[in-house]
C-alpha cells in the first residue's frame, strides 16, 4: 500500500480590504484545501472583520477554517514583514492600493515568501511615468527576487493578468513570428444605478486616464490623449460597443515579453462618463497636486473627489449587466491570415450573489487566488519575478474555468469554450 501524496498547503496573507479583497477572501476559503490558513490585513481592521464575517456567513470555507483579521499600515515594509513572520504565511496576495506594492514586495523579499499583485505600482505624487512602467519600480527588483528564490507574480488580476494569459495563449496558437496585433478590449456593459461612480478606487481609476496614453505600435511607444482614438466592436453577449485607446499595465510587459509590433489596450466608456470626467479634469479636480483653499487649508483635489464619490464596494447590491473582456489576436495559422478573440463574460448580479461583490471586483479577485494555488502546487513556484505571460498559462486558464471565470474563444470555427489538454 502506497502513502497518498498530500497537496502542500500554503498559508495566505491578503493585503487590502476593498471589493477585490472580498472576492479573494471568499475564493481562498473555497479552496482552503490547497491554500491552508487565511489572514487578511488592512489599515482599517473593521473592514477586514466585515469580510471575514461575510466569508463565514456565506459558508465559503471548503474545509473548516477561519479568516484572521489584522490592522496594518501596508506602507510600512517592516510592519508587513513582522506580520508575515508572526503568522507564518508563505504567500502574500496584495490587493491593496497600488501605492503599497513596493513596500509589500520588499517585505516579501526580506522574509522569503511569495508575492502576487494585480496592478502596477504607482508613486502617489507621479502620474504616467515613462514607459515601460514596470521598469520604473518592479523590474528593478528582479535580480534580488531571483537571488533570494522569491516567486513574485506581477499583475495577476484580470487586466492585467487574465488578458496577459490570453495574449500568450493566442500568440502560441499562431505561426511562429506571425502575430502582428494584440488588442485588449475591456467592456463593462453593466449599470450600477448611480449618477456617477468608478468601479474601483476612484483615485487609481482617474490617474489611469489623466496622463499620456501609451500604446505599442510599429514596435515603439506611441503617445495619444485620452479619448482621442476610438473603435467599435460587435462583441459576444454585450453586442456593439465603443472603446477608447487607453494606457494600461499589460501593454508595458507584453511589449517586452512577446515579439509583437502592435499591442493596444481599449477601455469602454459611455458618453456620460466621458462628459463628467472631462468637466472634473477641466476644473482641475483630478489633480494629484495639493492646493490651498481660501481658509488656508491644503487639500488634494483628487482625494476630495474620491471622498465624495460612492465607495466602489457599495455598488455591488444593485449592479446589473455583464462584462466582456478579452484579446483580439491577429496573425497566421498554417500560413492563413487569422484573427481570434479569447474572452470572458461575467455577470454582476451573479458575482454579488456568490461573494457579495460586483463583477469588476469579481474578475480581478479570482485570478490571484488561482495564481496562489498554482504556486502552492509547484506549477508556478518559479523562484523569480515574472509577468503572467512568461509562465505556462494553460493550467491558469483551465483552473479559472472551474473557479467562476470561464474562457471562450471566437475564431473561424465558431464560438466555444477554451480548455487545454495538458
Amino acid at each position: 500500500m502506497t502513502n497518498k501524496v498530500q497537496t502542500p498547503k500554503r498559508n495566505i496573507l491578503i493585503i487590502g480590504a476593498g471589493g477585490v479583497a472580498q472576492v479573494v477572501a471568499h475564493k481562498c476559503a473555497m479552496h482552503n484545501d490547497v491554500l491552508g490558513e487565511l489572514h487578511i490585513a488592512s489599515r482599517t481592521i473593521d473592514k477586514c472583520i466585515a469580510i471575514a464575517t461575510s466569508v463565514k456567513d456565506k459558508g465559503s470555507f471548503k474545509q473548516p477554517g477561519e479568516l484572521h483579521s489584522h490592522a496594518i499600515d501596508a506602507m510600512d515594509s517592516e510592519t508587513v514583514a513582522e506580520l508575515i513572520n508572526e503568522t507564518g504565511v508563505e504567500i502574500v496576495i496584495n490587493v491593496g492600493s497600488a501605492f503599497v506594492n513596493m513596500t509589500v514586495l520588499e517585505a516579501c523579499i526580506n522574509t522569503g515568501v511569495a508575492y502576487i499583485d494585480t496592478a502596477i505600482h504607482e508613486h502617489p505624487s507621479r502620474i504616467c511615468e515613462a514607459p515601460p512602467w514596470y521598469g520604473n519600480y518592479e523590474w528593478k527588483r528582479k535580480e534580488r527576487c531571483e537571488q533570494n528564490n522569491i516567486t513574485a507574480i506581477l499583475g495577476a488580476g484580470f487586466d492585467p493578468g487574465m488578458v496577459n494569459a490570453y495574449a500568450r495563449a493566442g500568440y502560441d496558437m499562431m505561426d511562429q513570428g506571425s502575430v502582428t496585433d494584440i488588442d485588449i478590449i475591456d467592456i463593462n456593459a453593466g449599470d450600477h444605478g448611480k449618477y456617477f461612480a468608478t468601479n474601483f478606487d476612484p483615485e487609481i481609476n482617474f490617474r489611469e486616464f489623466t496622463g499620456t496614453v501609451y500604446s505599442w505600435q510599429n514596435s515603439q511607444w506611441q503617445s495619444n490623449k485620452m479619448f482621442e482614438v476610438k473603435r467599435t466592436d460587435d462583441l459576444p453577449v454585450v453586442g456593439e460597443q465603443n472603446s477608447y485607446l487607453s494606457g494600461h499595465d499589460e501593454v508595458h510587459s507584453l511589449s517586452a515579453n512577446l515579439d509583437v509590433p502592435n499591442i493596444r489596450f481599449w477601455m469602454g466608456f459611455g458618453d456620460h462618463y466621458i462628459n463628467v470626467f472631462t468637466v472634473l479634469q477641466n476644473l482641475g479636480l483630478l489633480s494629484e497636486l495639493p492646493v490651498v483653499t481660501a481658509e488656508g487649508q491644503e487639500v488634494v483635489p483628487l482625494k476630495v473627489v474620491k471622498a465624495v464619490l460612492p465607495d466602489p464596494s457599495s455598488l455591488a447590491p444593485n449592479y446589473t449587466g455583464k462584462t466582456c473582456i478579452g484579446d483580439k489576436v491577429k496573425g497566421k495559422i498554417n500560413g492563413v491570415d487569422t484573427e481570434i478573440f479569447i474572452y470572458n463574460i461575467s455577470d454582476h448580479k451573479e458575482a454579488y450573489n456568490e461573494v457579495g461583490s460586483q463583477g469588476i471586483s469579481y474578475t480581478a479577485g479570482i485570478p490571484p487566488v488561482a495564481a496562489a494555488m498554482l504556486i502552492a502546487t509547484g506549477k508556478w513556484d518559479v523562484g523569480r519575478m515574472v509577468n503572467v505571460e512568461e509562465l505556462d498559462v494553460k493550467p491558469f486558464i483551465n483552473l479559472l474555468n472551474n473557479m467562476g471565470l470561464p474562457t471562450r474563444i471566437q475564431d473561424d470555427q465558431g464560438d466555444r469554450p477554451l480548455h487545454f489538454n495538458i
